[in-house]
């Protein structure tokens, strides 16, 4: 396997795409280009999961992927180090939206750069996120065509379309987010992630529809794996079921799974992935095979007889 970690910034170390490329010879695929997942870490959008990164990619790289690991904009700079709820914060205009999403544009735009000397095959490029990365994938999902991105990136350089994109416990619908009880603690938190996001702890109702992708499915969103847990007290699986009516409404090809047990941000749902005990849950941990047998489906990779 090739490894290598491209900044995208000159003077910041925090965004970062690391490839996990796999090596090829005769005994593989000979030269033939393989399909490739891109992950999106969540963290709140105040810092990047190492739980949903590296472990994640291996997993991809294991079933055949080349893996793609994205390190967006996010409040902390990358620091592994959380915040405290009652910490003060400031807005940063660096890190707001569309930035992130913007930076998943960059990402496909580099893998593409890449393709030849990596044997990617661009047509098959699956978006993964999970919590505030599964948003982030979901809002690319939704603007990838849109003026947003390709007019930032200028026309005459065609946006990349995901073939696919993965969903694992995200938040797609702002205003059903706030409408759902929560406690204060929750409340707070999620002002915290809004000011690292969007520049507000409480978005007027313009932006508030900008940034709920569920709100902008279309006919181009590609298809989507969702997947979510009953018992997340802290992103509610409603939101996970909002999306997949949205992508019903708009006759989108998905799959939805949503597992009984289990708290947020299980990530891999075993060793490879937890810190603790708590993180693990042999019932949820079936969703990355799940997944498996839907991208052989929409991205497999095409083997002589």
């Amino acid at each position: 396997m090739y490894t290598e970690k491209i900044k995208f910034y000159e003077n910041r170390n925090d965004v970062t795409l690391t490839a996990y490329v796999l090596d090829d010879s005769s005994e593989l695929l000979n030269g033939k280009r393989r399909p490739a997942i891109l992950i999106c870490p969540g963290g709140a959008y105040l810092n990047c999961s190492d739980r949903e990164a590296e472990p994640v990619a291996l997993r991809f790289a294991a079933m055949g992927y080349h893996a793609f690991v994205l390190r967006y904009s996010t409040y902390t700079g990358g620091s592994s180090q959380p915040l405290e709820l009652n910490q003060e914060m400031s807005v940063n205009e660096n890190i707001t939206h569309p930035t992130p999403m913007r930076e998943i544009g960059q990402a496909m735009l580099t893998i593409k750069e890449h393709a030849e000397d990596w044997l990617v095959d661009v047509e098959k490029i699956a978006l993964c996120g999970f919590s505030a990365g599964a948003h982030n994938c979901a809002m690319y999902s939704v603007y990838w065509d849109k003026p947003i991105i390709t007019e930032y990136f200028n026309e005459r350089i065609e946006p990349v379309k995901p073939a696919a994109t993965i969903l694992g416990y995200g938040y797609y619908d702002h205003w059903l987010m706030r409408a759902m009880s929560q406690t204060p603690d929750d409340k707070h938190f999620f002002a915290m992630s809004n000011l690292a996001f969007s520049g507000y702890k409480e978005p007027d109702d313009n932006l508030m529809k900008e940034i709920s992708p569920v709100l902008h499915v279309s006919a181009s969103t590609p298809p989507m794996f969702l997947w979510a847990t009953a018992a997340d007290d802290l992103v509610p699986a409603q939101q996970t079921l909002r999306m997949a009516h949205a992508l019903a409404d708009n006759h989108i090809p998905y799959e939805v799974h949503i597992y009984e047990e289990g708290g947020h941000g299980l990530s891999l749902a075993d060793q490879a992935s937890a810190r603790d005990n708590s993180q693990l849950n042999q019932h949820v941990s079936k969703w990355i095979l799940e997944v498996e047998t839907w991208l052989k489906r929409r991205i497999g990779i095409e083997l002589t007889s």
